[in-house]
């Protein structure tokens, strides 16, 4: 069975082990998208086996390796050590935590030259967690969060972690914003201005590092989602 699945035109994903945190444990996930010059953008990247290195290399050369926030990095090393020509992009926040790697590029609140007219981008700025890079890819209409939607199987939880999972709203019939970000967003009108932005893009679906993918009315689903927020 093929490990990266076709998610629409010009992008693949591709599920990895979980990660525990705080005793949590999430399905993680990444994304594979092929520029117009044949490159490859990498969107939060899992661990990288043989077979995923394989399924990769066969789409096209490694142009950009991203993190698209502070908390996604577990992996960036073994990547950019597999592909030291491509191009290692951090998050705010991120250089200062990860001073072992070697960052060639920032992301900023707009695409960068690489992939500028093909993958939009907003940072959602004012969380005291962690400040997040939303991209949309235009090809397939495709708006990738990481941590600020999320959901994770009940079937991953038990006990008092259950019980604080129900409560933070990272179990639910859909992927939603957890408690935890949406109260660490203390600077809340920066948040709306990225809401915005986000909002005004042609959705035809939400991909996410934790969670069901969202591949039906995607605008609705967002208004939901951040309902909290705009209300």
């Amino acid at each position: 069975m093929a490990v990266l699945q076709d998610f629409g035109p010009d992008i693949w994903i591709a599920g990895g082990p979980n990660v525990a945190v705080a005793g949590f444990h999430y399905p993680t996930r990444m994304a594979v998208i092929r520029l117009s010059d044949g490159g490859l953008f990498i969107w939060s990247p899992v661990r990288l086996t043989a077979e995923l290195r394989t399924e990769v290399d066969a789409i096209g050369p490694i142009r950009h390796i991203v993190a698209p926030n502070s908390l996604h990095h577990l992996f960036l090393g073994e990547w950019k050590q597999a592909y030291p020509a491509a191009v290692l992009h951090a998050p705010p926040g991120l250089r200062k935590r990860r001073r072992d790697l070697a960052f060639d590029a920032d992301l900023a609140d707009g695409p960068s030259a690489g992939w500028a007219g093909q993958i939009d981008q907003v940072v959602m700025r004012g969380n005291l967690i962690t400040s997040e890079v939303v991209f949309f890819h235009l090809a397939s209409g495709t708006v990738l969060f990481t941590d600020l939607v999320q959901q994770i199987p009940a079937d991953l939880v038990s006990g008092w972690r259950a019980a604080i999972a129900r409560l933070d709203l990272m179990v639910g019939p859909e992927p939603s914003v957890p408690r935890k970000f949406r109260t660490a967003f203390t600077n809340r009108r920066a948040a709306r201005e990225a809401l915005q932005r986000i909002l005004a893009w042609p959705a035809e679906k939400v991909l996410m590092a934790h969670g069901t993918p969202v591949e039906q009315d995607a605008p609705g689903f967002l208004r939901r989602a951040f309902a909290w927020l705009t209300g």
